[in-house]
C-alpha cells in the first residue's frame, strides 16, 4: 500500500501542473483584466461583483488616483487614452505584467511549491489570509451539509432497499424527487419568505452566521457558551435546508440502489439459506460491499459542498464564504486569489480522492490496490 500511496502523491504533481497551466492559459485570452479594472474605477465606470445583486458598489482599494493631464496614448488596455503612460507602466510593474507569460507562470509555480500565495490585487490582505478569513463560513456549511445528508440520506436508502416497492418506497421517492426538482436558490428565496420575515414568519435570522453579539468572540470562549453554539445553529438552520435537499435525493437513490444490486446476490440468498436473520445479513454482509459505492462518490460531494457549491446561497444569505470569495475574485480578475484557491482546492480534492481509496481498504480488506498493474 506504501508503494500506490507514493504514486498517487507523485502524480499529484503533473495533475496539478496541467490544471494551472490549462487555467492559466484561459486567462491570458479573457478579455479584460487587473489594470483593466483599474482604469474603470478611475473612469467611474466599475461596480462590485454582486453590485447589480446588492445594488452596492465597488470595493476598489489599494490604487492612488493618478490625476488628470496625461497626454493620450495609444494603449492596448480599454479604456486607457488620456491617462499618463507611467501611470500605466506602474501598474504592469505592480501586477508583474512586464514580464513574458512563460515567466510568471514559473514564477508563480515556483512561488506555490513553497505555498506563498502572495497578496490580493485590491484588498490589503495577503491571499492566505483572505482564504482562512472566509474558511469558517465554507466550513460550516459544507461540513455540515455533508455530515446531515450522509446521516439521514443513508439510513433511508437502506430502508427503501429493505421495502422496495412498497408505498413507504413510493411516496418517499416522490418527495425525493420533487425536492430534487427545485433549484436550491429559489428555495432559499422561499424559505425567506416564510420564515425570515419576508412575508409571514419571522423565526429565524436573514444574515450571517452569528448574531452581532458573537460575530467577534473568540472561539474558546464561544465553543463553551451554550447560547453562542444555539445561535450559530439557528443562523444555519435556513442555509442548510436550501443546499441539502439536492444532496438528498442524490446520496438517498445511490445507498438504495447499491443495496439493491448487492441484497439480489448469490451470497445474500446463501447467508438466508444458513439461517442468519435480515439484520445479520444486511450488516455483517451487505452493508460492506454495498456502501463502497457510496464512498466513491463522497470526494465530490464533499468538496463540491465545501467549495463550490453554495455560491447563490451564499449571496442570499449574505454569507461571505469561498464560494463568493472566488466568485468576485474572477469577476474583479484577482488573479492571485483566483489562482491561489485553484490551487489549494485541486490539491484537497486529489488527497480527499486519495483517503476515499484508503477507506475502500479499510472498509473491505480484500481490495488491494497495490496489487493491480500500473
Amino acid at each position: 500500500m506504501g508503494a500506490y500511496v507514493l504514486r498517487r502523491i507523485l502524480l499529484f504533481i503533473p495533475t496539478i501542473v496541467g490544471i494551472m497551466a490549462i487555467s492559466f492559459l484561459v486567462v491570458q485570452f479573457a478579455p479584460g483584466g487587473p489594470i483593466e479594472r483599474i482604469i474603470a474605477q478611475i473612469q467611474g465606470t466599475d461596480v462590485s461583483a454582486t453590485g447589480r445583486i446588492s445594488g452596492g458598489g465597488g470595493d476598489f482599494q489599494g490604487v492612488a488616483d493618478p490625476g488628470a493631464g496625461g497626454g493620450e496614448i495609444s494603449s492596448r488596455y480599454r479604456g486607457a487614452q488620456g491617462l499618463d503612460p507611467e501611470f500605466i507602466k506602474s501598474l504592469e510593474v505592480q501586477f508583474g505584467f512586464d514580464k513574458p507569460a512563460i515567466e510568471r507562470f514559473g514564477l508563480m509555480l515556483w512561488n506555490y511549491i513553497r505555498f506563498d500565495f502572495g497578496e490580493s490585487y485590491f484588498r490589503d490582505i495577503s491571499v492566505i489570509d483572505l482564504i482562512l478569513e472566509k474558511m469558517p463560513v465554507s466550513i460550516s456549511l459544507g461540513l455540515w451539509m455533508t455530515l446531515l445528508s450522509y446521516a439521514i440520506s443513508i439510513p433511508l436508502g437502506i430502508r427503501k432497499a429493505m421495502r422496495d416497492g412498497s408505498s413507504f418506497d413510493v411516496w418517499t421517492s416522490g418527495v425525493i424527487i420533487v425536492a430534487y426538482a427545485i433549484p436550491g436558490f429559489l428555495f432559499a428565496i422561499l424559505l425567506i419568505i416564510l420564515f425570515a420575515g419576508g412575508s409571514f414568519f419571522d423565526w429565524f435570522p436573514l444574515r450571517g452566521l452569528w448574531s452581532d453579539q458573537y460575530a467577534n468572540t473568540p472561539f474558546w470562549e464561544w465553543i463553551t457558551d451554550p447560547r453562542a453554539i444555539a445561535d450559530y445553529f439557528w443562523h444555519l438552520v435556513l442555509p442548510l435546508t436550501a443546499i441539502a435537499l439536492s444532496a438528498f435525493a442524490t446520496t438517498t437513490l445511490l445507498t438504495k440502489n447499491s443495496f439493491l444490486d448487492e441484497i439480489r446476490k448469490q451470497y445474500v440468498m446463501t447467508a438466508r439459506a444458513k439461517g442468519l436473520g435480515e439484520r445479520a445479513v444486511l450488516y455483517r454482509h451487505v452493508f460492506r460491499n454495498a456502501m463502497l459505492i457510496v464512498i466513491a462518490g463522497f470526494p465530490g460531494a464533499f468538496i463540491s459542498a465545501f467549495f463550490a457549491g453554495a455560491l447563490l446561497i451564499e449571496t442570499i444569505f449574505s454569507l461571505d464564504g469561498l464560494g463568493l470569495l472566488g466568485f468576485e475574485s474572477v469577476i474583479n480578475r484577482d488573479y492571485p486569489v483566483v489562482f491561489a484557491t485553484l490551487f489549494i482546492f485541486s490539491l484537497m480534492g486529489l488527497l480527499v480522492n486519495l483517503i476515499s481509496d484508503l477507506t475502500y481498504t479499510a472498509i473491505d480488506p480484500r481490495i488491494d490496490f497495490e496489487t493491480r498493474e500500473v
